[in-house]
């Protein structure tokens, strides 16, 4: 059969927040089969567990953050999508502040983190969501609209638009799209950063927000170019990045999925309004496994497929 996945010894590391500015210890720890995703406040008089889930999204400006009555979790999107590209079911994730660590801007660090610790197949079958029927939102109207999609498909796939009126984003590729069957995780979107305008940083500080940005996790631009001195990792870093976060938001759905998502500008707010909408529909998906990996081949990354 197709196992579930956990990782193979704790792992930890510090970092900043990116939106709080505080440092922060991440531990990672292996759980057991069929315990999901599941992030735990330390820092609390007593630990507050925090399920990955769509439905535990209380906020979504700027990042995904999920909500247990006071206690919150936020920005965890980059972390989420590494997990969903090394195809990881099962991970409790320590926590002593609130935010998850931006580490470089990317999903890079966390992709080699986990790698680090090691990854172990377990005795429990992976369990899929595939679409059935098309599911989609939509928000705004005429050159503001932004809408997002899911699709019936034989594997996982991801086309994303933007379009930023921007000289320095306008000059790169505004559409990009991955196919995992074909196309790699780790070399194909994991190492794209997020990014903003240095225009906005005094207006979302204000805010509470980016107080721990800098180019040392993510690509900033004043009002013509790119702020940083390496420039780009991809040609459509940009867009790639938009596409990393769509999967770590997807993921929150909890279960890697058989579908194509197809979106035009869209952010957190609507990715996690599309997985609401679609977990509200029991008959626009059903639940499945495989019985081996061959069985998997046609529908399944080949980043889930090895070993």
């Amino acid at each position: 059969m197709l196992r579930q996945r956990t990782i193979k010894n704790l792992v930890k590391t510090t970092g900043v927040g990116v939106h709080s500015g505080r440092r922060v210890e991440i531990t990672l720890r292996p759980a057991q089969a069929n315990t999901g995703i599941i992030f735990h406040r330390v820092d609390t008089p007593e630990v507050v567990d925090l399920p990955a889930a769509a439905d535990k999204v209380g906020d979504t400006r700027m990042a995904s953050v999920l909500q247990n009555g006071n206690v919150r979790v936020s920005t965890v999107e980059h972390l989420m999508s590494a997990l969903a590209g090394l195809g990881i079911d099962n991970i409790h994730v320590d926590l002593n502040a609130e935010e998850v660590p931006i580490m470089d801007g990317s999903a890079g660090t966390f992709v080699y983190l986990l790698r680090s610790a090691g990854i172990q197949e377990q005795e429990a079958p992976k369990r899929f969501l595939r679409v059935l029927k098309t599911v989609e939102v939509h928000e705004g109207e005429g050159e503001n609209a932004k809408w997002a999609r899911l699709e019936p498909y034989a594997g996982f796939a991801l086309a994303f638009s933007i379009n930023f009126h921007h000289p320095a984003i306008d000059s790169t590729a505004s559409f990009a799209e991955v196919d995992f069957a074909r196309d790699s995780y780790t070399r194909e979107i994991a190492r794209a950063r997020t990014f903003g305008f240095a225009q906005e940083v005094e207006a979302l500080r204000a805010h509470g927000l980016a107080r721990g940005g800098s180019l040392d996790n993510a690509i900033v631009m004043d009002e013509f170019r790119i702020l940083n001195a390496d420039g780009l990792r991809y040609d459509d870093e940009f867009v790639k990045h938009k596409i990393l976060d769509a999967i770590g938001d997807l993921y929150l759905i909890g279960h890697p999925l058989l579908a194509r998502y197809v979106a035009c500008k869209s952010g957190h707010a609507l990715n996690n309004k599309l997985a609401r909408t679609l977990l509200a529909q029991p008959d626009a998906y059903e639940i499945i496994t495989y019985d081996s990996a061959a069985a998997a081949a046609d529908a399944v990354s080949q980043d889930w497929r090895l070993a």
